[in-house]
């Protein structure tokens, strides 16, 4: 296998500069990297990753920890994450804690043994129902920087992505009393996580300034969720709008207000938090709140890698918060 000396030696440069140029430096001109990299390409030439991170003492890796791989919007942020950390020359290590504090913490203590320089994660349930944040901590005191998103630990001095949950909650209750609803129900079945408990603080807010009475229903994991909001449904016929904290919620509410003969949108409005994607799987189409996944999974992997090609720079820690987008469908008026 040819060296970094060999392709030096061939082209009458230094080792220096052969290195630069495959690395695209500014240092080198163009016409030297042309030709640096069509005799690597001509020796099918791969730098030795392994060496170069122990020279380095860093591995260009970066951990991943997401609570579901089913998740669809997580799915896409961890789309956005790797296609960002690639255009810096990072890979990522992906590990999916299923919603649980024990696998999240293993999680974290596998991969800062050296095999990462830092993470990018979202907090499991069972984390964020506990609330137990020494794990992050003590990784943070190893030297390995965090960047959390969509659910945080508000009390882990880290960098963190999130959307405007409680602002977002709000404006769409508002457009709903804007069509005259006051009947609005909240459905939620992420009512114990922190994205969820900012959702209905926005709907609980709006409905208290229009004097309306705000009226909740948390489905838990263990219920079975269509017979719970087709109860729901029953007990409350006056409903005249939803607003759900999840695109399940949303659809199966629409689709429960159809099968027990109401109208939507004339009868009952409904938005959820959703993909573009999930509006596709109701009729009517479903009105969503868009959280912008890539986005914030390119947000959080370009916080983190800043941290890491800068580490002599000690910079406060930040909070970006991605503006949701209400897509208005023919689900509301």
């Amino acid at each position: 296998m040819v060296t970094l000396k060999q392709l030096a030696k061939e082209l009458g440069v230094s080792i220096s500069t052969v290195s630069k140029a495959l690395n695209n430096s500014e240092e080198i001109g163009e016409e030297t990297v042309k030709r640096v990299k069509q005799l690597a390409e001509q020796y099918n030439y791969t730098p030795n990753k392994v060496a170069l991170s122990l020279k380095q003492s860093k591995t260009k890796t970066i951990g991943v920890i997401i609570p579901n791989i089913l998740n669809r919007f997580l799915a896409k942020v961890l789309f956005g994450i790797e296609r960002e950390a690639n255009k810096h020359g990072y890979n990522i290590i992906t590990c999916i804690s299923n919603e649980s504090l024990e696998k999240e913490k293993e999680a974290l203590k596998l991969l800062a043994n050296g095999s990462v320089d830092g993470f990018v994660l979202s907090v499991a349930e069972e984390t964020q129902v506990n609330n137990e944040i020494a794990h992050f901590k003590n990784t943070i005191n190893q030297g390995l920087p965090i960047v959390m998103f969509d659910r945080v630990a508000h009390d882990v001095m880290c960098d963190k992505v999130i959307v405007d949950d409680f602002d977002a909650t709000y404006n769409a209750t508002k457009s709903l009393l804007n069509e005259n609803r006051i009947r609005i129900a909240f459905i939620s079945d992420i009512n114990g996580l922190s994205v969820g408990k900012l959702r209905e603080r926005g709907y609980n807010k709006a409905m208290l300034e229009s004097r309306c009475e705000p009226l909740v229903l948390a489905v838990k994991k263990k219920d079975d969720h269509q017979k719970k909001i087709k109860a729901f449904f029953k007990k409350n016929r006056n409903i005249d709008g939803v607003i759900a904290a999840d695109s399940s919620s949303g659809i199966i509410a629409l689709n429960t207000a159809i099968n027990m003969g109401l109208k939507v949108p004339k009868d009952v409005s409904v938005i959820a938090f959703a993909s573009k994607s999930d509006s596709y799987h109701t009729l009517p189409k479903l009105t969503t709140i868009r959280q912008h996944a890539k986005i914030i999974g390119a947000q959080a992997a370009q916080m983190l890698i800043r941290r890491l090609q800068n580490p002599s720079v000690i910079e406060d820690v930040k909070t970006k918060i991605v503006k949701t987008s209400l897509v208005k469908n023919k689900s509301t008026l």
